[in-house]
């Protein structure tokens, strides 16, 4: 029998099948539709797609980019409460439906968060929409009070009239607005005008996060839902051959089990009967085509690919000649492993299906993906397929696959069983065991020095795995180069004469994923610890040095690095009593960031004591949320730099199976961090990722200061 479903879906919910083309016109198109919410058109104020306001004058802005910690319901609200004049005490969020037309970001034309996007792509939508919502709020008294719209102030929330003396809220004319026309373009403020952008208001969803009423997918219950759980494969490429279920069915609780293309389904009615059914089964695998390397063989084939070079990536002078003449000649070696996401809310749903529609509850980076993954493994067309995006206990790319197999594994397991609420959960072991890890990286660079210490010649290569050959994405690999395998090594801000970064793509069953700030997470580390290594063999000052050779366009790149070494008093590497320092400057996701890490030898282990940063990200819409995203993604890359690792064993089974084997940054191992934000009239950029990249270069330039040795195999710490 088909279990009760939720009410049917409100033109807001509803999904469309076609595309927006392209990112023109996209910020028009997502102001304009006007959708009729269900029981509230007669109430409420919805004078476009990302807002309304309600008669007790409040106002919920519906955020289009998901929530997983990174301050996105504050950020956005903020600005269209901005630009409505709004008090900050009436304003609320919440997550968007699953809306390609309504909702696609202006940067990828789809509705989806990632790449540190969500600010730049919603800084126009936002603002026209609270613009737009204040100027239909004007007309309505201008209309009631019989005045001109020039003559009425908004402030905090309150529409007035000077010459009158009236007053009125928000929620006392919406009955009157709803009659007036949104304007297409409507007036933005300029920065000087600003009340609540650049000066930081509370966080909008920290008290439900404090006092735990917050709803996560993992928090999703339908009355007679069943729970589900997957075995998958042992090994990476293994398939299924066959499987007898006798012993699971017969585990209490245990419902059903089924056959679905990524292994055994089990079906229970709580999460432990789940659990305990899917351990019973009795799974046969075919291993034919699976990864029997271990991670320490594919990092030795790895490193051979990068010292023999691959497909030019960049190219700029004769590095070869150059070399050839250098005064002297440095290289150095370095090698990243596999790395999971490990988020703390592992990845979960839950789906209701009918005949004719499904709709989803789950923590959804890329709505349109998953909503036509869905559509296609059910039948079904995207507009059946209705997608509620939930709170996120992180993601850090995770969320967003180039297969959408979450969401098509969920749809699976509904085809499979019929008609019924079902939820999908993985353990902490499945996601450790389960890939689309950050990939197995290694980097080969040489640089050549004249008789003065000039570098006159840079040579990187790099091997790794790509992220989008072989997806929906592979248009973007051009000329056999997939730019997010050499972001951060190819474009330096330094002026090299002759430089050149190839790319050597190597191939494996391991699934692997952006991790936060992707390919930044290696190139960063490469091409800072290795620039650091020739100033310092040159008898440059790791500052000045860097100073010296930034390009005059790179203009922004130079504020940050200043301003980072005016605030913690750079005076060079040596601080005496055991402590040094390192400096490291990378530009990710178009913001611009500086890092100076003092740190000392704890018997033969960096203890990182204090770490200051600049960053420019343009405008900070909230400081305190950059400053907290800069410190987050800070601690995430200092983690990873010191402790984390995902190893393959000899024959491909996954050593790493619990944060017990997966170590990660404790909070007495936490800095203590002083951000500088460095004020600016451009456009806001990403701060999610930008915070990651530079701090284990400035570790690992301190630890060479320190003990004549930069770490060329990270994690530092081996296990």
């Amino acid at each position: 029998m088909t279990p009760p479903m939720t009410p049917p879906m409100t033109p807001l919910q509803a999904t469309r099948r076609s595309f927006l083309a392209g990112s023109a016109g996209l910020v028009i198109a997502a102001i304009l539709p006007r959708p009729t919410l269900a029981n509230t058109a007669d109430e409420m104020l919805v004078p476009n797609a990302f807002l309304r306001v309600a008669p007790d004058n409040s106002v919920t802005v519906l955020v289009k980019h998901s929530e997983f910690g990174q301050g996105t319901w504050t950020g956005l609200t903020t600005m269209v409460a901005e630009e409505l004049d709004a008090d900050w005490s009436q304003m609320r969020a919440e997550n968007a439906p699953a809306n390609v037309e309504l909702y696609a970001s202006s940067i990828f034309g789809v509705q989806g968060t990632g790449g540190s996007t969500a600010t730049p792509a919603s800084w126009m939508p936002m603002r026209q929409a609270g613009a737009a919502a204040r100027a239909m709020i004007v007309e309505a008294a201008a209309r009631r009070w019989q005045v001109r719209t020039s003559d009425i102030a908004v402030t905090a929330g309150v529409v007035s009239h000077a010459g009158s003396g009236r007053s009125a809220s928000f929620g006392d004319l919406v009955q009157e607005a709803t009659g007036s026309t949104p304007p297409s373009d409507p007036q933005l403020k300029t920065p000087d005008r600003f009340v609540l952008i650049g000066k930081g208001v509370p966080r909008i969803d920290a008290p439900e996060k404090s006092n735990g009423t917050a709803k996560y997918g993992i928090d999703v219950f339908l009355e007679g839902m069943l729970t589900v759980a997957v075995a998958r494969q042992p090994r990476f490429g293994a398939s299924l051959q066959s499987f007898d279920a006798t012993a699971a069915l017969a585990v209490a609780g245990v419902r059903r089990v089924e056959r679905i293309p990524s292994g055994v389904a089990v079906y229970a009615e709580d999460t432990w009967s789940a659990f305990q059914g899917r351990d019973a089964l009795d799974v046969v695998w075919d291993h034919s085509e699976t990864e029997t390397r271990s991670s320490d063989e594919m990092m030795r084939v790895w490193t051979q690919a990068a010292r023999a070079g691959g497909a030019v990536a960049e190219k700029n002078g004769d590095v070869e000649a150059a070399l050839t003449e250098a005064a002297e000649i440095l290289e150095a070696e370095y090698q990243f492993p596999f790395l999971a996401h490990a988020a703390l809310e592992p990845l979960n749903g839950v789906i209701s299906l009918a005949e004719d529609r499904a709709e989803f509850w789950m923590g959804s980076q890329w709505q349109t993906s998953d909503q036509n993954a869905a559509a296609e493994v059910l039948g079904l067309a995207p507009e059946q397929v209705a997608i509620n995006t939930t709170l996120t206990g992180g993601s850090f790319g995770r969320r967003t696959t180039q297969d959408n197999h979450f969401a098509a594994e969920l749809s699976q397991v509904a085809r499979a069983a019929g008609a019924g609420s079902y939820k999908l959960i993985w353990s902490r072991e499945d996601e450790m065991r389960g890939g689309y890890y950050r990939p197995l990286t290694v980097h080969y660079l040489q640089g050549g020095l004249d008789a003065q210490g000039e570098i006159v010649a840079w040579r990187n290569n790099v091997a790794t795995q790509s992220l989008l050959a072989g997806s929906a994405f592979e248009q973007f690999v051009v000329d056999g180069i997939d730019g997010s395998s050499i972001e951060g090594s190819r474009d330096l801000p330094y002026a090299l004469p002759n430089s050149q970064v190839t790319l050597s793509t190597m191939e494996s069953p391991v699934p692997v994923l952006w991790w936060r700030a992707v390919g930044h997470t290696h190139t960063a580390y490469a091409t800072e610890t290795f620039l650091d290594e020739l100033l310092e063999r040159g008898g440059k000052d790791r500052v000045q040095g860097r100073l010296d050779l930034l390009r005059q366009d790179r203009t922004r790149d130079r504020g940050v690095l200043e301003r980072v070494a005016e605030i913690a008093n750079w005076q060079g590497p040596d601080l005496g009593n055991g402590l040094a320092r390192g400096v490291a400057l990378h530009k990710s996701f178009n913001s611009y960031v500086a890092m100076i890490a003092d740190v000392s030898d704890e018997g033969g282990q960096p203890r990182i004591h204090r770490v200051w940063v600049a960053v420019d990200c343009g405008i900070a819409i909230n400081p305190a949320i950059v400053e907290a995203q800069i410190s987050g993604g800070l601690g995430f890359g200092l983690s990873a730099a010191l402790f984390e690792e995902i190893r393959l064993l000899d024959g491909g089974e996954v050593e790493t199976s619990n944060y017990d084997r997966y170590r990660i940054l404790r909070n007495s191992e936490m800095p203590e961090v002083t951000v500088s934000i460095v004020e600016s009239t451009e456009d806001p950029t990403g701060i999610g990722e930008p915070g990651t990249p530079p701090i284990a270069p400035a570790v690992g330039n301190a630890w060479r200061a320190l003990t004549g040795r930069t770490p060329s195999r990270l994690p530092f710490l081996q296990a």
